[in-house]
């Protein structure tokens, strides 16, 4: 097992700064912590974690802001550079990689690379593109493609375009993130893709923001009725299903809401480094309460489960 015994943790959400994306990121590299990221420094806070493995994702703004060629090119020189850093420390590393969304094509060429080529773990996807998030009808292809390999999915949030810089004093990462994780995921829900891919193995960040109190909400309104050839199996058994890490969310009214809605099976640690701080969210793990078997189930068993390989 990873690191020899196979006891430590797992973070399925811990983000890297190939220098191509670095180069793409705009004012944002100018902001601590992503100007001070460094391969060392992450190094060293896992192995002060004890963390065995990170799966390695990309933070905001995405690779979806310049043309439909550049986008595809940075994706693959991303999912590359993690491929590298994967083979250097198989156990340390593994990686949802990035596709060039919503360009439909290059995506389904990207997952392909990615998956058969360079062995990646697992799809990142962000909240929305532009103006259309996932559960548009034109992003069947790819969730069906994803299905047809049982993938993990890895589905992070950013400003979407409809509701950047409305209130210049309220922090994005902590309105519109969190809302449009919401928007993201009931667009899935609704659409009927959750229902049509029950084979792709969802993980959304943040501890699925307001999506365990809007799911009671939408059972109010009559939604899982007006819904129901979409979602024929009810609001509460697609929601369950989906994998949710607690990255910045490792406080009592967050995880209060988050394990009263889904089973322990379905929560992951996550840590959103270099933006959040592993010994806060385990320190806020630790004083949730949560027994011992499960505490081994979020910090590592579940991720074991979704990916075999950190097992072997």
């Amino acid at each position: 097992m990873a690191n020899g015994a196979g006891a430590g943790r797992i973070d399925v959400h811990h983000h890297f700064f190939p220098p191509e994306y670095f180069a793409n990121m705009g004012a944002m590299t100018e902001r601590p912590p992503v100007r001070d990221w460094t391969l060392d420094r992450t190094l060293e806070e896992l192995d002060r974690n004890d963390v065995d493995t990170a799966m390695l994702s990309l933070s905001p703004p995405g690779i979806h802001h310049r043309t439909e060629a550049e986008n595809r090119a940075l994706a693959r020189t991303v999912n590359e550079h993690a491929a590298a850093l994967r083979a250097e420390r198989p156990a340390k590393f593994g990686h949802f990689a990035s596709v060039p969304m919503p360009d439909v094509a290059g995506t389904l060429t990207e997952i392909e690379y990615a998956m058969d080529t360079l062995g990646a773990d697992g799809i990142q996807l962000m909240t929305s593109y532009g103006d259309k998030w996932p559960g548009f009808p034109e992003f069947d292809a790819v969730f069906d493609e994803l299905d047809r390999r049982k993938a993990v999915v890895f589905i992070h949030p950013l400003e979407p375009n409809c509701c950047a810089g409305l209130i210049d004093w309220v922090p994005p990462a902590l309105v519109e993130f969190t809302a449009d994780t919401t928007r993201c995921v009931f667009s899935l829900l609704f659409s009927g893709t959750l229902a049509r891919c029950p084979d792709i193995r969802f993980i959304v960040c943040h501890a699925g923001a307001s999506v365990p109190i809007f799911a009671g909400r939408a059972g109010v309104m009559g939604l899982g009725r007006a819904h129901a050839e979409r979602m024929p199996k009810g609001i509460d058994h697609e929601l369950r299903r989906i994998h949710y890490d607690i990255a910045l969310a490792a406080n009592r009214p967050a995880l209060l809401a988050l394990f009263d809605y889904v089973p322990v099976s379905q929560v992951l640690l996550g840590t959103d480094y270099p933006f959040g701080s592993t010994a806060e969210t385990l320190s806020g793990l630790e004083a949730f309460g949560l027994g011992g078997d499960d505490v081994q189930k979020v910090c590592r068993g579940n991720a074991e489960r979704l990916i075999p390989r950190l097992a072997a």
